[in-house]
This record gives C-alpha cells, structure tokens and sequence, in this order.
C-alpha cells in the first residue's frame, strides 16, 4: 500500500500558478532540455513546502527513444524533476542561494509509469539544510495517485 501523499493536493488550486517556467529558472541554472518543470502551483515558506509540476508531452526529446512506439517517462528524468523542485525550495525559503548540484537518492520507489500526455506534480518537503546541503522529501502525483518517492540530497558546489 503506498504511503499519503506528502501534501494534500485537493487542499490546493493547481490551476494557481505561482512560479512560471521562466520564473522557476531565474533560481535555478538549468537551460534548453534540462528546464523540465512548468510552474509553481503551491509555495508554503514557513513549512518548507511545495508543489511544482511539469507537462509530459508526446513530442518530448526523450519520446523517440524511450521507447519507439510506447513512449515512458524516464525514472532518471522524474528524479532531476524532483531534485529541481527541492532546490526551488530551498531557494525560496532562503537556505541556500549556491549552485546545486545532485548529491544523492534514498528511499526511491516507483509505483507508475508517464505515458504522455501528462501533468506530472512534483510534491517537495524540506526535511534538513546545512551549510553544503540539503535533503527533501519528493513525489510525483498524477490524478490524486502516487508515481514515484524519494528522498533527494543536494549539495552546495563551490
């Protein structure tokens, strides 16, 4: 049986959006195909909370390959989703204004796949910050269910 889901998604607007896909990467360095998520549609500073998502699409650089004829959502991709989710956290919340890099994955499970087109959020919670890095808490959620889990390190890079 998964786990709840970290935030209640129907508590929220998720037609709200907060953070455009041109806002997010002022605070974030990613470019051209690695600028994966769309919006910010939940910020909540004080708990450390937030959600963000990113739209699947069928014509994605990914779908050709991955796989010809039945297109999935790379797991590896769903993690750079939810790592750059947890870096806006932490930029948002003021932790941390370095450069991020990706200093590990614990606790990852996933349960779906992505077929698209998709809505995919990304649900992020801050869990520990010092000064060369920071932990969350992630997951991935299309329609109320649980795709994937995890828990994401980032380290501070000089």
């Amino acid at each position: 049986m998964p786990p709840p889901l970290l935030i209640d998604l129907q508590q929220i607007d998720l037609s709200r959006v907060l953070l455009t896909r041109e806002q997010i990467y002022e605070y974030l360095p990613h470019g051209f195909e690695f600028m994966l998520l769309d919006g910010v549609c939940m910020m909540d500073r004080k708990a450390g909370r937030l959600v963000a998502y990113a739209d699947v699409h069928t014509d994605a650089w990914w779908v050709r390959g991955h796989f010809p004829g039945r297109p999935l959502l790379p797991g590896v991709l769903m993690l750079e989703m939810a790592a750059q989710a947890s870096a806006v956290t932490a930029r948002l919340l003021g932790k941390h204004l370095g450069f991020f890099g990706f200093g590990g994955v614990d606790a990852c499970k996933f349960r779906e796949v992505v077929i698209p087109p998709a809505r995919l959020y990304l649900l992020s919670i801050g869990d520990e910050y010092r000064p060369r890095r920071i932990v969350s808490r992630t997951q991935g959620v299309i329609d109320q269910q649980l795709i994937f889990e995890a828990r994401i390190t980032g380290l501070v890079l000089r």
